[in-house]
């Protein structure tokens, strides 16, 4: 697993980094991915910054080893670094595809001034759209070109948050990935009740004044 791509598809698989401690220093596939992904006492930090830095301002944060990569005094040292943002740790969610159709009568539309949407294409490649009654599901290609997913529920039925999510995994032709704030009960019920696995966390770092795009490098 010397690559990012290699490294996701091993997770969606369950075969693991090897939980050791280690702290994995990987350069950026683009411009805009950058940030942090924790596994089982195994951190991947995604940055194009010299490796020897991240190992020493890690060092530096008075903690426990393993905690030091999502420790706040790092994350803001990492930030005024690279110059970038952030906004939240999410709990990291993968889901396996799934054969036939989605039992949600699902639209797919070409375009929406959507927030949900706009912020998808801040931060993904080749997205598409699908609304339902009550309902907004978007999938697109996102860190290392994984797939993403973001559903957003609107006054829909019970269980729509879970029919859309479990819609995407059948949409897909591969792995899903999901990142979901552990804060969002309502959310990580869904993706659970759908049948996606917590595999990690991550905090991603977005460049200020919005996305750089990759340029195709990540799909």
């Amino acid at each position: 697993m010397e690559t990012l791509p290699e490294l996701l598809d091993a997770v969606a698989d369950d075969r693991f980094l090897p939980p050791d401690g280690t702290v994995t220093v990987l350069p950026q596939l683009c411009q805009r991915d950058a940030g942090i992904m924790a596994f089982t006492a195994h951190t991947v930090v995604l940055t194009d910054e010299d490796p020897a830095w991240v190992r020493a301002a890690l060092a530096a944060v008075d903690c426990d080893p393993l905690a030091a990569p999502m420790h706040p005094r790092f994350l803001t040292a990492l930030m005024d670094r690279t110059g970038r943002a952030a906004e939240t740790v999410d709990a990291l969610w993968v889901g396996t595809p799934l054969p036939g159709p989605p039992a949600l009568a699902l639209r797919e539309i070409a375009d929406t001034g959507h927030p949900r949407v706009v912020r998808a294409r801040l931060r993904r490649d080749s997205v598409r759209v699908w609304v339902t009654d009550g309902g907004l599901l978007v999938i697109g290609r996102g860190v290392g070109g994984r797939r993403e997913v973001a559903l957003e529920v609107e006054g829909g039925g019970a269980g729509l948050g879970r029919g859309l999510a479990l819609a995407a995994r059948q949409l897909a032709d591969g792995p899903v990935w999901a990142q979901v704030s552990p804060g969002n009960a309502r959310s990580v019920r869904a993706f659970l009740a759908a049948g996606y696995r917590p595999v990690g966390a991550e905090l991603l770092l977005s460049a200020r004044g919005g996305s750089t795009g990759c340029s195709g490098s990540c799909s």
